[in-house]
């Protein structure tokens, strides 16, 4: 018996063929066949939402060999991801194979390793339409909302707008954010530091003002040195010594949002990278002696759900390896959040014997340190608590307390592997404390007064901006790395910093959002709506009835935003740089011409000055070690050259990685170009020199070489009810 697997990309594609040997043909769908046209709505409002989809014309080659494969297949298993989009991806195939019930089989692998692999073919299941209408509720709600609002900013703001219902959300978290710190008055407060030194007995320490009989603020100099006077050449006591054992337990593994966090702070990856490299360790990875297998469950979860066998398998490697003592003692299961789907487990590693050293040398940079979070939070979660002895001194002096806090590790616990981070980092590090007793006279060597202000609240940070957005229900953990590149991506937030903060274009779309479609950008409806599509995901609600629900209202709101916007144009503010024009003195603005941004004078036409604007790129110039900068040509084509300009002469188009060839050190470089590219060493004398010719470009046929044919099929469009 011939079969078919068919799965989204050629990696994930060789793992599975491996682990099903012969009699299985396993071939990559490459994502998406079809979809949706480019050029219109593609929806039909009238006839109940009714969405024609087309097969992708880049893809027709594709299309055509799957349709061979299949028709020659006595089974064809569906192995997309186990997601709403990899159902729908699953039911597009079907419909575009025009495959039969009888032939057809849905398999899902929440890890790709053979065990599960090969349980999971011998167990398939039917496609679940719940998942197909919910996925597919969303791309016709999306669709709607950017191909109706999208024109009416194309006509008010700027052409090339482009509007979506929940990116507008985000960008409006983003926006408020701003506001909260224009708006904000600092309020000025005062620490007072002592340091004490004991009277007849060896050691100092330092206390901070605490207050009287209950805890007080110093909110003035004026108050401070009421304090100091009174202090000043006065004996202090130790009045109260306390005593204590604090416990901390290990963080849960990880979902997807909290790993977009934590690889954000720890590696300083985007949200966007990180599920890329993400993905490559759960399609598989070589590695030497092992072949291709996956490294890691799937990897778009909010569920903290982990299987008794994988707890069972941390529970002997920490035995092992770190001691009896240092294992949890049974099986810490954690309880997943209210309103998560629960639907796989939380990211977890598939062997836990493999630690991350043992098979660094198989992985990438990236995918190595990916990796070793991955493990190590999860093995975390499986470990004692981290245990620490605490002291808490209070000091008197004519009547004022001061208080002094200090805390040692008693043990490491789960600490031993792994400790989470924070956004913002608020603990402070003490020094250990002399052996006070209640009683002990001292006096002050040094008395040091500080002036402070309140801080506003902080930008947020990608990573805080996922953990926002899964806070109040906006998106889900297959959206939030979309999300958060799309707003950067249309320019309506930038990233200064590490922070994200609001374009003037951002502010002013969002501003035109919250006059005219409040429900379109309010955090609680848009959280409301992934609430319905949940329902409907559960079989609770069909996908038609939400859509009706929706559009009557947003439909009201985009004839009553075209008549009050009748005649108006919104004016974008220009963003001002640090750049001095020369000729005139003036700060430059930004602008945006044909072909991207470039600084111009804003005293056009008087004065008309302009200038590219460059970024700097990482890695070093392979010619003189100077700084890359990424230029625009004539043409407007992104290239790259040494700062240093001809006096140096560097100039590629490949792209510079911050990756250095482990043989020469030089820095290495990528094809340009989307999608994952392997970077590659242009050092012409080392070994792994890569000419070329064979880094993938796209070669122009020599004179009288036929171009290669491209192949078009008639569109069709099979829709579903």
């Amino acid at each position: 018996m011939a079969s078919l697997v068919i799965v989204e990309s050629p990696s994930k594609a060789k793992t599975i063929g491996k682990y099903l040997g012969e009699g299985y043909t396993v071939k990559a769908s490459m994502g998406h066949l079809r979809d949706l046209p480019k050029s219109t709505m593609g929806v039909d409002i009238e006839n109940g939402f009714q969405p024609e989809y087309i097969p992708m014309e880049s893809k027709a080659e594709l299309i055509a060999d799957l349709r061979k494969a299949a028709k020659n297949a006595d089974c064809v298993y569906l192995a997309t991801d186990p997601d709403r989009e990899g159902e729908a991806i699953s039911w597009h195939l079907k419909e575009l194979l025009e495959l039969p019930d009888s032939k057809t089989f849905r398999v899902t692998f929440n890890e790709i390793t053979q065990k599960v692999v090969q349980q999971s073919i011998a167990n398939p299941r039917a496609i679940d339409d719940n998942l197909v209408d919910a996925q597919q509720a969303r791309r016709v709600l999306d669709r709607i909302v950017g191909y109706q609002l999208s024109p009416l900013l194309w006509k008010k703001v700027r052409r090339g707008l482009s509007a979506g219902r929940v990116q507008s959300v985000a960008t409006r978290l983003v926006v408020d954010r701003e506001n909260e710190i224009r708006a904000f008055k600092p309020k000025e407060y005062w620490s007072l530091d002592v340091t004490l030194e004991r009277i007849g007995k060896a050691g100092t320490f330092v206390a901070r003002y605490y207050g009287e009989e209950k805890k007080r603020e110093l909110g003035n100099e004026a108050q401070v040195d009421d304090v100091i006077r009174d202090i000043t050449g006065k004996e202090f006591t130790v009045t109260g010594v306390k005593r204590g054992q604090k416990k901390r337990t290990a963080a849960p593994p990880f979902t997807t949002s909290t790993l977009q966090q934590e690889a954000s702070r720890k590696l300083n990856m985007t949200p966007k990278r990180t599920m890329a490299i993400a993905q490559q360790l759960y399609e598989g990875v070589d590695i030497a002696g092992e072949g291709t297998t996956g490294l890691i469950t799937y990897m778009r979860t909010d569920s903290l759900r982990l299987s008794d066998e994988a707890m069972a398998a941390a529970a002997s490697f920490i035995k092992n390896r770190y001691g009896k003592e240092y294992y949890y003692g049974k099986f810490h299961n954690f309880k997943t959040k209210s309103g998560a789907q629960d639907a796989h487990e939380a990211i977890r590693p598939t062997h836990v014997d493999w630690d991350p050293e043992r098979i660094q040398n198989s992985l990438t940079k990236e995918q190595y340190r990916l990796y070793k979070l991955i493990w190590s939070r999860f093995m975390a979660s499986q470990m004692a608590n981290a245990e620490f002895e605490t002291v808490s001194i209070d000091t008197e002096c004519q009547g004022h307390m001061f208080r002094t806090n200090h805390q040692s590790m008693k043990f490491a616990g789960f600490i031993a592997v792994y400790e989470e981070s924070k956004d913002e980092e608020t603990e402070e590090v003490s020094a250990p404390l002399p052996d006070l007793q209640e009683g002990d006279k001292a006096n002050a060597v040094n008395i040091d007064k500080q002036q402070h202000f309140t801080q506003p609240p902080a930008r947020y940070t990608e990573a805080m901006l996922v953990k926002a957005m899964e806070e109040k229900g906006v998106g889900r953990p297959s959206t939030y790395a979309t999300i958060v590149s799309t707003i950067q991506d249309r320019e309506y937030v930038n990233k200064v910093d590490k922070r994200l903060m609001p374009t003037s274009l951002g502010e002013v779309v969002t501003g035109l959002m919250m006059e005219r479609f409040q429900n379109i950008i309010d955090v609680e409806f848009t959280a409301n709506m992934e609430t319905q599509l949940d329902d409907v995901e559960a079989g609770k609600r069909r996908w038609k009835a939400v859509l009706d629900e929706f559009y009557q209202f947003f439909h009201q709101q985009m004839l009553d935003a075209e008549a009050a916007l009748e005649g108006v144009r919104l004016k974008v503010p220009d963003e001002v740089s640090e750049e001095v024009c020369e000729e005139c003195g003036r700060k430059m603005v930004v602008k945006i011409g044909r072909f991207g941004k470039f600084l111009a004078c804003p005293g056009f036409p008087e004065c008309k000055n302009t200038k590219p604007i460059v970024e700097k790129m990482p890695g070093r110039c392979p010619k003189c070690g100077s700084t890359i900068l990424k230029r625009k040509s004539k043409r407007g084509y992104a290239y790259y050259g040494c700062e240093r300009g001809a006096e140096c002469g560097f100039m590629s188009w490949d792209v510079p990685t911050a990756e250095d060839c482990p043989t020469c050190g030089q820095t290495m470089f990528k094809k340009s170009g989307k999608g994952r590219m392997k970077p590659f060493c242009i050092n012409e004398t080392c070994p792994n020199f890569l000419p070329e010719d064979k880094r993938g470009y796209y070669k122009k046929p020599a004179e009288g070489e036929e171009k290669p044919k491209k192949t078009t099929k008639k569109k069709t469009g099979s829709k579903k009810a």
